[in-house]
């Protein structure tokens, strides 16, 4: 008979153990579910994004009743738990009482309230549930106070102010966060905040809520007093042990437990907020999830051992980068290494001890917090890398300042994903496994899948991992600016904005500099809309798009020469051949496109081999740009027996027409001779099948991660024709696409009949937008390759002229 096995709580931390309780064992019990909230299971980390109105409760519910149905779990929601009887094995609720073979306590945390006149006045919430979410939603327009300035109280001051209320944040210590930061970082987040039109008063002690039907005002020691319709407690929480010390289990500040989350009843097991182990209480998901685990080993009669882990601090505020990990306190014997860049608002603290980092604080850019939490876990020996610690993994090795690199520069067993104690490693394997989305990532291995802080750097581990063929991109632009990128390009053209400066002056920037995310986009619009006017910014180009060829794994790059429509000459390769000798290229390879790969070359190297292909007469393939990669063609009418038309020829007077052209994504084209298809047209961004009677033109194929086939554009007898109507569409694309949507995905927005319309069937404004096409082209058909070939010329790709190289694809 299955045994029985009782809830109480039905949170973040209980949630994850019956996952991994029926993931190992799905007939092992019949599970009774007792919650005092009147629903199931949601991540309450996420809690911050439904207050600012980024997220609905839907969306972070995880446990939904398909999901308790079809695990069997009897739930009890609305039912809170009042009495456990550990001699008959029974607990009762509110309504009704169940028996256990096993019980696992999960009652979380309760708030702390300060001990103030007007505590219990309606208008005062903590931040802890669902309801008190849904009061601080309704402040907008309104006077909100939030008392405390560590990381519940900041998320729910910023989450009201998103919502159009005016906040106050009281703080009694000198700066906030003060638990996770240094003085500097606390300073450089209240700046952040103020920006966003919250009040901050640091050394602030409250000494009574004033109202009298409801809060009205909060009074302070000082005699300042500050309006309030609303006031948010977040001065910190307690676990929640009543159920436990009436049933007179060993609790101190928390129900005791051992290793296996066992309390001082061998029947009774607990995790979560509410326990104590080894001394220790937790109030962040990443051991709780860790305590998650262990328990369902336990209940199976496993062996599992429980043991708390240093974690990482996080912020939840969108456009408020912070990290902060391990003891940076001053003491007798540690060091500091300070990096600050007060322009753009990043500062990064390491404290050393015998050639160690103990703690790591950063601010405004936490690209490399998971690379120095993993040396700080790991004890790590830094004395041979301290010159150039401060900047990342990316300097370490002579390698550049690349994120990608950085990315490359994690070992496999690096953290990723802190919540859920995901790795490199993990992420890797799943993106090989077809995980291709965040969502499918999520699913897969749950990376980013709890508070989503950790979404940015496991999107670059999965665009390290599969390229370009990661299907999602970000539907807004970023954290730097509210505007979608469909504002943001109507309004560079309305306003007339011709630079990034420009842009993000005019347009309200929120961070100084923008981000990896947005300058490549800003930088593509601007190229698109001003080709004669703007310059185009190297330095907001992705890192294969700066060194002109692709990064591999292992730090080194790959270098595709063009071939014409797929067409080379003897003396071409030759010039291939002994460039391989000489750089002694590990690997040459025929790639998918008609074109010859060499990889493994190591950067230093690039300049020099770009110089001799060139002197061969060939120029860069342009494999890592977003822009046209290659035309593939079959042999045609000219060689083959059923050509109908000359294939080969048609795709090369379309490379060298569109080549160095910039498009919001890589464009690939295909020309097949006939129906036959050997050059695989219908699964190209832009295709052409030659018959009879001429050229079938379609668009929107790809073959990718996301297998689409091209759909019907366009029918002509003209070559020419042909031409210009490839042209045509491919200017529409490049002046009304999202940047980094390919075709398929452009197409799927705006309509295949709207595309007819303004290419096919309005002639004259098809002929603007091939004029359009050639200006640009005019001003972008060059070879980086020459300009960057010459020894004097070589790139100064050393840790100063990286500063502010932070793309990252």
């Amino acid at each position: 008979m299955k045994k029985k096995l009782v809830v109480i709580g039905a949170g973040m931390a209980s949630g994850r153990m019956l996952e991994a309780l029926f993931e190992a064992a799905p007939d092992a019990y019949d599970v009774t579910l007792f919650n005092a909230e009147p629903r199931g299971n949601y991540n309450r980390l996420m809690l911050s994004p439904v207050l600012s109105g980024e997220k609905t409760y839907a969306q972070i519910v995880t446990h939904d009743a398909d999901w308790y149905a079809r695990h069997g779990v009897d739930c009890r929601f609305g039912e809170p738990v009042v009495r456990i009887d550990r001699d008959a094995r029974r607990v009762q609720s509110n309504q009704s009482s169940a028996e256990y073979d096993a019980l696992v306590i999960a009652t979380g945390s309760a708030p702390f309230i300060i001990p103030v006149p007007g505590k219990d006045l309606p208008g005062v919430v903590a931040y802890r549930d669902l309801e008190d979410t849904q009061a601080m939603m309704a402040t907008a327009g309104k006077d909100a106070v939030v008392i405390g300035g560590g990381l519940l109280g900041l998320e729910a001051a910023a989450g009201m102010a998103a919502r159009g209320a005016r906040v106050t944040v009281i703080h009694l210590m000198g700066h906030l966060m003060e638990r996770q930061l240094d003085p500097a970082a606390g300073y450089l987040l209240q700046k952040d905040l103020e920006r966003r039109g919250i009040t901050v008063h640091c050394k602030g002690a409250t000494k009574a809520i004033l109202g009298t039907d409801r809060a009205e005002a909060v009074l302070l020691e000082d005699g300042t007093v500050y309006p309030a319709d609303l006031v948010c407690m977040a001065v910190g929480i307690r676990p929640e042990t009543r159920l436990a010390n009436d049933a007179h289990l060993e609790v101190e500040r928390g129900i005791i437990v051992d290793d296996a989350l066992r309390t001082s009843d061998p029947h009774v097991f607990a995790l979560g907020e509410c326990v104590e182990h080894r001394g220790q209480v937790f109030g962040l998901v990443a051991p709780l999830y860790d305590q998650a685990k262990v328990l369902a080993q336990t209940l199976l009669d496993r062996q599992a051992v429980f043991s708390a882990v240093q974690t990482a601090t996080k912020l939840k505020v969108t456009g408020c980068d912070l990290f902060s990990a391990g003891d940076f306190a001053d003491a007798p014997g540690r060091e500091d290494i300070v990096f600050r860049d007060p322009g753009r608002g990043i500062y990064k603290r390491l404290v050393l001890e015998n050639d160690r980092i103990i703690g790591t604080v950063m601010y405004g850019n936490t690209a490399d917090g998971s690379w120095f939490y993993g040396l700080m876990k790991d004890a790590a020996d830094i004395r041979d890398m301290r010159d150039t610690l401060i900047f990342g993994p990316g300097f370490q090795g002579g390698a550049s300042a690349d994120p990608m690199a950085a990315i490359a520069a994690l070992p496999p067993e690096a953290e990723i994903c802190g919540c859920n104690g995901v790795t490199k490693g993990s992420i890797m394997a799943a993106a090989a496994g077809g995980a291709c989305t965040l969502d499918q990532m999520r699913a897969c291995t749950k990376a980013s899948a709890s508070c989503g802080t950790c979404t940015g750097l496991v999107q670059q581990v999965m665009a390290f991992a599969l390229g370009d063929e990661v299907a999602d991109a970000p539907a807004g632009m970023c954290k730097c600016t509210d505007h979608s990128h469909e504002d943001l390009r109507r309004l560079i053209r309305t306003m007339g904005l011709k630079s990034i400066p420009a842009v993000m002056q005019e347009l309200g920037w929120k961070t100084s500099g923008g981000c990896h995310s947005c300058r490549p986009a800003l930088n593509y619009y601007l190229l698109a809309e001003y080709p004669l006017d703007y310059r185009d910014d190297r330095q907001s180009r992705f890192v294969n798009e700066r060194n002109h060829a692709n990064i591999q794994k292992d730090g080194t790059y790959s270098v595709v020469p063009r071939m014409w429509g797929g067409v080379t000459t003897p003396d071409e390769l030759r010039a291939i051949a002994d460039a391989a000798d000489k750089y002694n290229v590990p690997m040459v390879k025929v790639t998918g496109g008609q074109r010859i790969d060499l990889l493994g070359v190591r950067k230093e190297d690039l300049p020099h081999m770009w110089a001799d292909l060139n002197a061969a007469g060939m120029v860069s393939g342009a494999a890592y740009s977003k822009g046209l990669r290659t035309v593939k063609t079959c042999v045609g009418k000219e060689f083959c027996r059923v050509g109908t038309q000359d294939s080969t020829g048609l795709g090369i007077k379309l490379e060298k027409l569109m080549w160095g052209s910039c498009t919001p994504h890589k464009l690939k084209l295909g020309v097949s001779g006939c129906p036959r298809n050997c050059a695989e047209a219908t699964c190209k961004d832009i295709g052409v099948v030659c018959v009879d009677s001429g050229y079938m033109i379609s668009i929107g194929g790809a073959a990718g991660m996301e297998v689409k086939e091209t759909q019907a554009l366009a029918a002509t007898p003209s070559e020419d024709e042909a031409i210009q109507i490839i042209l045509a569409v491919t200017q529409l694309y490049r002046e009304h696409a999202r940047y980094l949507d390919r075709i398929w995905k452009w197409m799927g927005k705006v309509g295949l009949d709207w595309i007819k319309a303004q290419v096919v069937e309005d002639l004259d404004n098809r002929r603007a937008l091939v004029e359009r096409f050639e200006i640009s082209q005019s001003v972008y058909r060059t070879d980086p390759w020459a300009e960057l070939s010459t020894p004097a010329e070589v790139p100064k790709w050393g840790p100063l002229a990286d500063l502010t190289l932070e793309a990252a694809e």
